[in-house]
């Protein structure tokens, strides 16, 4: 078969090449770094209550008290915590504290999911410096718990 001007033969090999660079499997996000006045509110929490702090985001530097038995968040005006951006389902999440005084958080079916530490959660019982992203929205966990 006759070479054709611009067509490839099969058998050639492209000398070109394409590279790709992953962070390594085990990086881990960098601890935020709290204010003095954020680590004062934090030392004042009573034990049956917890904070979000905002340490990215378009609300960086909000805190947002969880000091009920249920506290809910979307964008919903009407939600506990408002979150005011298209990410975000009106009714995203609920804030939950436990019998035992633990906090746990449970999705609400919303469209872009939950997600603590990055990976994405129906329901999850919260740990101190747990990273909920809700959305476009990176919110730290603290507890008054000891």
């Amino acid at each position: 078969m006759a070479n054709t001007p611009g067509a490839r033969d099969e058998g050639a090999r492209s000398s070109e090449s394409t590279s790709i660079s992953l962070p390594p499997a085990d990086a881990r996000r960098s601890e935020p770094r709290l204010t003095e006045e954020d680590q004062k509110a934090i030392a004042a929490l009573p034990d049956d209550s917890a904070l979000l702090i905002a340490h990215e985001g378009p609300n960086q530097g909000a805190r947002f008290l969880l000091d009920t038995g249920e506290t809910t968040a979307g964008r919903n005006p009407d939600a506990e915590i408002f979150l005011d951006d298209v990410t975000v389902s009106r009714s995203h999440l609920v804030f939950r504290r436990r019998q035992d005084g633990r906090f746990e958080l449970e999705d609400r079916g919303s469209l872009n999911g939950t997600y603590v530490n990055q990976d994405r959660v129906d329901r999850h019982q919260l740990s101190v410096g747990d990273e909920v992203q809700i959305g476009k929205f990176r919110l730290t966990f603290y507890s008054g718990r000891r």
